[in-house]
């Protein structure tokens, strides 16, 4: 299910340091594993104080003009470097209307781009050639997020940047959490089989063979999945089979296996679900209804 903003679960704390840090005029970075609430968590915090918010999403091609705008080559030309042909960047964009800047994945964004917002957090202000100095109007900040665990792709965070902001560790929410984020982002009724799902996404976690587990996203599709697989094929959600191929397109693509592990992700979700949902039943029971006091 998308679309809607869903409320933020179990994340009291991180809400009140968010809030407060901002409120002091100091800047975020957000650290946590993929899944764990980081963007609905600044989107909350944002509407509560009614700003601007403006997402970039932190790659390789962030380069500092895309962040902090450009001016019109077309309009160059004929009017020369004027200030109003200038089309800001998100970076602009959030420092002229005193919003949030908040950068997805920072520590994909090449070095030379986040000096940019080194320079920024330094000196709540920026000088662009030809277009002169822009200040931060008041109530501006940044908030970057990133995911430490994710080795690919990625560059070391560096001191100066730790050093100009307040760092929020964001962990898995509790067991308990994750069962109201499935029920809350599911049409899923059936509870024990829900909850079920929710155990089978957290011993990802666990599982010694797995380097990165999967984040209660991979449930929330694993359900969806079912409860549509279920429907066309005409069987009851707990078809032990549904639950299975299901669990294996959400999960296995989230998971992360030991480098020196033989084995494939399917194998490792395979045996992850039959210890929650119970071994394969015999084809005469296929549907593999709960077990007993469990429906």
């Amino acid at each position: 299910m998308t679309g809607a903003q869903h409320p933020v679960v179990d994340r009291d704390l991180e809400a009140q340091l968010l809030e407060a840090a901002l409120l002091s005029g100091a800047h975020v970075l957000l650290e946590g594993p993929p899944g764990t609430g980081k963007s609905t968590l600044l989107r909350q915090v944002a509407s509560g104080r009614h700003v601007p918010f403006v997402l970039v999403e932190g790659n390789a091609e962030l380069t500092p003009a895309r962040l902090v705008g450009h001016f019109d080559p077309a309009l160059v030309l004929s009017k020369g470097y004027r200030p109003d042909i200038f089309v800001d960047g998100p970076l602009l964009e959030a420092m002229r209307s005193g919003g949030l800047l908040y950068v997805e994945e920072l520590n994909r964004v090449p070095e030379e781009t986040i000096n940019v917002l080194l320079t920024v957090m330094s000196e709540a202000e920026i000088t662009v050639p030809r277009l002169g100095r822009v200040p931060a109007a008041p109530g501006f900040g940044l908030v970057a997020a990133m995911n430490p665990y994710d080795a690919v792709g990625t560059a070391r965070i560096s001191s100066a940047l730790y050093d100009r902001t307040c760092r929020i560790a964001m962990g898995y929410q509790s067991e308990a959490a994750e069962r109201r984020i499935l029920a809350m982002r599911t049409d899923c009724r059936d509870e024990p089989w829900r909850d079920r799902m929710v155990e089978l996404v957290r011993s990802t976690r666990d599982h010694p063979d797995v380097r990165i587990g999967s984040s209660i996203r991979g449930g929330i599709d694993a359900v969806g999945l079912a409860g549509e697989l279920a429907r066309l094929r005409g069987v009851p959600l707990t078809d032990w089979t549904v639950g299975l191929q299901s669990a294996m397109a959400a999960l296995t693509g989230r998971i992360r296996l030991q480098e020196s592990c033989p084995r494939t992700p399917e194998d490792v979700v395979a045996e992850l679900y039959e210890k929650a949902f119970g071994p394969r039943p015999d084809p005469e029971n296929e549907s593999g209804d709960a077990p007993p006091g469990e429906a």
